[in-house]
């Protein structure tokens, strides 16, 4: 990878974390907020006595939640971590080169895994080769 390319990517993704954290200090502030806004109207002279802050914060933390999911990943998934979208991207970007060189025809005719298309072949062939050699036929 490029020395640029690498800061680049590595800017964003401090951005992106630096935004995380922008977004927590806020609803940590407002939660702090209301729940002193409850605590002395609820519980105050007149006060019915009932917590009503996390009712606002609840949506807010489903999308918090989110937020880190996007940022972080899903934690002990291997499919949202970086290292994994790293490695199909250049799965990706082999199997376009390949074809572009003329070895595929489409998508589909790539196998996923172990041998490439002439190695198949070669295979194939050795399987079908009978075991007498062509002076042995009268």
């Amino acid at each position: 990878m490029e020395e640029q390319e690498i800061y680049k990517r590595a800017k964003e993704r401090v951005e992106k974390k630096k935004g995380f954290y922008k977004h927590l200090s806020a609803y940590i502030a407002v939660s702090f907020f209301f729940l002193a806004m409850n605590l002395a109207t609820s519980f105050g002279e007149g006060g019915d006595g009932s917590l009503w802050f996390f009712y606002p914060m609840m949506p807010w933390g489903i999308g918090l939640l989110i937020h880190y999911f996007t940022v972080f990943g899903l934690p002990g998934s291997k499919a949202l971590s970086e290292k994994w979208e790293e490695e199909e991207m250049a799965k990706e970007m082999a199997r376009l080169r390949r074809m572009r060189q003329g070895r595929l025809e489409g998508p589909a005719a790539e196998p996923e895994e172990g041998l490439d298309l002439k190695e198949l072949e070669k295979e194939k062939e050795k399987e079908y080769r009978p075991n007498w050699e062509d002076e042995d036929l009268v």
